[in-house]
C-alpha cells in the first residue's frame, strides 16, 4: 500500500489555496470574511488559537459559497493540470490519501484519479467549523490506524516533516521538493 500526502505532494499547490482564490474571483463578496480571517491568522501566528481554531475561522468564507461541494467539482475541472506528472506516472488502485485539507474538496480529484481511499479533515460545508479533528501530525496516523488496523505502508510521500509520524511507519519514505521526490533520510525524521 501507498501512502500520500495530497497538497505539494501529489497537487502542486495548497488546494485549499487554491480554492479559496478560485472561489474569490468569482464571488468577489467573499472579501467580507477577510478582516476576520486576518484577525485569525494574527492570534495563531501569536500563539494565541490553535492551528484548527484558526483554520475555521478561514473556512468561514464556507457560508458564502452557494453549492459548494459542486463548486469543488468545478474547480479540479480547472486544476487537474496541477497534479505532478510523477504521480500520474505510478498511480495505482489502492493509493491511499492522508490529508488536512477539507475532504469534501479533495473527493472529487480522487474519484477521478481513481485514489482507493481518501482520508482527510472533516469540515462541515455549511459553517466552516470541524466535525472531527484536523487531519495533520498524529492525528493522520490515528485516522489511517481507524481505517487499516493491520495494514503496512509500502512507500509514504509527502512534502512536509510534519508527517513524520507517517513517514515512521513506512517501510520506504519520500520528501517531495517542488516536484522531485527524494528519499526521506531518516536524520529529518
Amino acid at each position: 500500500m501507498n501512502v500520500y500526502d495530497f497538497d505539494k505532494t501529489i497537487y502542486k499547490k495548497d488546494s485549499s489555496w487554491a480554492f479559496y482564490f478560485y472561489c474569490l474571483r468569482r464571488q468577489p463578496l467573499l472579501f467580507r470574511y477577510w478582516p476576520r480571517q486576518g484577525w485569525a491568522a494574527l492570534r495563531y501566528a501569536l500563539g494565541r488559537i490553535d492551528k484548527t481554531r484558526m483554520k475555521q475561522e478561514f473556512y468561514r468564507y464556507f457560508r458564502g459559497v452557494a453549492d459548494i461541494e459542486k463548486k469543488a467539482e468545478t474547480f479540479w475541472e480547472t486544476k487537474r493540470d496541477g497534479i505532478f506528472p510523477w504521480y500520474l506516472a505510478q498511480k495505482e488502485e489502492g493509493d491511499v490519501v492522508v490529508s488536512a485539507s477539507p475532504e469534501f474538496l479533495l473527493r472529487p480529484i480522487c474519484r477521478e484519479l481513481g485514489i482507493g481511499c481518501l482520508i482527510a479533515s472533516r469540515v462541515d460545508v455549511k459553517t466552516g467549523k470541524y466535525t472531527g479533528k484536523n487531519c495533520h501530525g498524529a492525528e493522520k496516523v490515528r485516522r489511517f490506524r481507524e481505517k487499516f488496523p493491520c495494514a503496512e505502508i509500502d512507500q509514504f510521500y509527502s512534502d512536509s516533516l510534519s508527517d513524520a509520524p507517517l513517514a515512521e511507519m513506512a517501510k520506504e519514505s519520500f520528501l517531495v521538493r517542488k516536484g522531485r521526490v527524494e528519499p526521506w533520510k531518516s536524520e529529518k525524521i
